[in-house]
């Protein structure tokens, strides 16, 4: 009996909305689709639009003002084509909410790439919700594009890809992703553990001091290395673990990154944000891009 064919990547989708921030999103999405050898897909969603863009146009009598939805995806996917003549791009629009239209897309996506923002006029600093909702529910890993990342996935920058080894150890997908990222561009995978020595585990004792904080560093080591453990030897790999909040480990660790990687727990039939404390923060704080990578969380 034949094997079955492996099936094929899906394209890396980018969502666009005409924004900076979103052709930003555009130039590294193209690169990043280069990298895996996959197709670029730009997406733009428009709910408005659909029922409501025409006429508001010619009532305030400058259609220039609000671009025609096939025009902003258009103008989008030429200019990923120009960066990269070679990448075959297509576009769509889509009549939907922007997060359900891109959680939709992300079904057959290897992966989703989104801006920090879009036109709402929020500060760049803070994430948008649509970045966030998406982050929050998508089956494939979403990178958002936050900090400085010179519009491109390559060359490397920092030299460096950082990946969050949280207390699902043996989660395996999230440090899969992070070290099929650093191989692609060439770079060392650093693997970070961040641990904390409980306050009531303290003593005063000089015999005793700093006991109780070394058992928890050796913990975290033997968690990193399990975590580590199957990944391919051609993957250069550094092992750092640092006492402290995780949350400010990474977000410390993303101003020399370029490229955080975290992973977020999806759990079937559950509603609202599928983030933990330390993605979400991440999300709103790293000086890199950051991919969200979704493992399914395990009942005990």
């Amino acid at each position: 009996m034949n094997a079955p064919a492996e099936r094929a990547p899906g394209p890396l989708v980018v969502g666009v909305d005409g924004s900076e921030p979103s052709l930003r999103a555009v130039d590294w999405a193209a690169g990043e689709a280069v990298l895996r050898g996959v197709p670029l897909r730009v997406v733009y969603a428009c709910l408005w639009e659909r029922y409501e863009g025409a006429a508001l146009a010619r009532d305030i009598g400058k259609p220039t003002a609000l671009p025609l939805a096939q025009d902003v995806v258009g103008a989008a996917a030429q200019r990923a084509r120009v960066r990269h003549p070679d990448l075959r791009v297509t576009a769509d629009v889509v009549f939907e909410e922007p997060e359900y239209a891109l959680v939709r897309e992300g079904r057959n996506a290897s992966a989703l790439v989104v801006g920090t923002r879009g036109r709402s006029g929020v500060a760049e600093m803070l994430l948008g919700s649509v970045s966030l909702a998406v982050a929050a529910h998508a089956d494939c890993p979403v990178i958002v594009l936050r900090g400085s990342h010179d519009n491109q996935a390559t060359p490397a920058v920092h030299g460096r890809v950082v990946v969050g080894v949280g207390d699902e150890a043996k989660e395996s997908a999230v440090v899969r992703f992070a070290a099929e990222e650093a191989r692609r561009r060439g770079v060392p995978l650093e693997a970070v553990r961040a641990w904390r020595c409980p306050a009531h585990e303290s003593t005063d004792h000089p015999l005793l001091a700093g006991e109780p904080a070394r058992l928890h560093e050796k913990q975290a080591a033997e968690e990193l290395e399990a975590a580590l453990r199957d990944l391919p030897v051609d993957v250069s790999v550094r092992r750092r673990t640092v006492e402290g909040p995780a949350r400010r480990v990474l977000v410390g660790a993303s101003h020399e990154s370029d490229l955080l990687v975290v992973g977020a727990k999806r759990r079937e039939g559950r509603f609202g944000l599928q983030l933990g404390r330390v993605a979400h923060a991440v999300l709103h704080h790293s000086a890199c891009p950051v991919a969200v990578v979704p493992h399914p969380e395990r009942d005990a």
